[in-house]
């Protein structure tokens, strides 16, 4: 049985967990967390794990337990600053994304590179159904030479990201690390051995802006009955996800609510990259069309649907994949390869060189945005 031990026990790193305990493989040894007690009754209780230690030191932790493995998923700021402490210890990391928020976190990973193969950055996206499927499309040369990849992620949830904790980009280091973060290593994966050479990028806060004052939470303010973005109305909405308490037109409300991205790369391909936070409902689209000289392929992770255009047979091909819960599939294939990498049996499918790079593509996408410039890929 494999020992697992938590660093920052929350929502997201509790879906991995039950999924690499209920392997049968895996057993939580420890967890250590600011607010055990929080934890023991929010997620240790439910899920029915026995005998676990607790603990409020990381250090003390690995100083006193035999692990095999460490998740670490704690707010996105001190993911390094844990990850290069488990590197001290030379055990397997699965590392939640993403990897850093600044570029001096970046430098501190890139002094690691013992922990490349044994840490299992959380990519769940090229490892889903869909992005295989797709990989398997394009690694054929069915679609010819790769000229040019539109690719875009319309977040129908993205209230969340101005109502919680993540309205804090001082935390989160902005949505371009939040969100395309998944993306933009998955167009990595999906090109293969070429490699980004610089970066453009703008942003902008059309909608999740305001004067209201700072702190404000929706039970406090004059407007909740009539506001569309109060906690009452959302609710009213059905929308399905977690409802924050603060209020997003208040003046200390970060992130931009739309974004976008230019990346070349080193044979001259293009890739253009643009996300927003404003669609609802059936307006949801995450996805990308790459263009080749004999064919074109266009997939959307909400509907599972991969259509391929030939350019010469004048067909077109359309395939729907079975919908999956856990990101397409890909958190329960994360999982499996984790409980590889902590047995010594195999080497991650989701490296942290793949999480460095995608990581320092949405630094300089931050950095170009707010000077205006391009920004080169060391």
């Amino acid at each position: 049985m494999l020992n697992l031990g938590v660093i920052g026990y929350g929502t997201r790193i509790n879906t991995i967990v039950k999924l690499l305990v209920n392997s049968g493989e895996v057993k939580l040894a420890a967890v250590m967390d600011v607010d055990t007690d929080a934890v023991k009754e929010k997620y240790i209780e439910p899920n029915g794990f026995e005998n676990v230690n607790y603990y409020t030191d990381a250090e003390k932790m690995l100083e006193n337990e035999k692990l095999d493995g460490i998740c670490i998923g704690t707010r996105c700021s001190l993911h390094t600053h844990y990850a290069m402490l488990v590197a001290k210890y030379n055990i397997p990391l699965f590392l939640e994304k993403p990897v850093c928020t600044t570029y001096k976190d970046l430098n501190r990973l890139k002094s690691i590179p013992h922990m490349n193969d044994k840490t299992v950055v959380s990519f769940p996206l090229r490892l889903s159904n869909v992005c295989s499927y797709v990989k398997s499309i394009v690694d054929s040369g069915r679609l010819g030479e790769i000229t040019h990849v539109q690719a875009y992620n319309n977040v129908t949830y993205g209230r969340g990201y101005f109502h919680l904790w993540y309205r804090n980009d001082s935390e989160t280091g902005g949505l371009f690390l939040q969100k395309s973060t998944h993306d933009l290593d998955y167009i990595n994966y999906l090109l293969g051995d070429i490699k980004p050479v610089r970066v453009c990028a703008m942003e902008s806060k059309q909608i999740y802006k305001g004067d209201k004052p700072a702190g404000l939470k929706c039970v406090d303010c004059v407007e909740r009955e009539t506001c569309r973005e109060s906690d009452i109305n959302v609710k009213k909405l059905k929308d399905g996800r977690r409802i924050g308490e603060y209020c997003c037109f208040a003046v200390d409300t970060g992130n931009h609510d739309s974004g976008s991205m230019l990346i070349e790369y080193d044979n001259g391909l293009h890739v253009v990259y643009s996300q927003n936070f404003i669609v609802r409902s059936g307006a949801g689209k995450r996805g990308a069309r790459i263009i080749g000289y004999d064919g074109t392929l266009e997939f959307d992770w909400n509907t599972s649907t991969v259509t391929v255009y030939d350019h010469f047979n004048n067909t077109t091909d359309i395939k729907v994949l079975a919908k999956t819960d856990g990101h397409g599939g890909g958190d329960e294939l994360l999982s499996d390869d984790f409980i590889s990498v902590m047995k010594g049996e195999g080497k991650s499918h989701s490296p942290l060189s793949e999480g460095i790079l995608s990581a320092e593509l949405c630094l300089a996408a931050r950095k170009s945005a707010e000077n205006n410039v391009f920004v080169d890929i060391k």
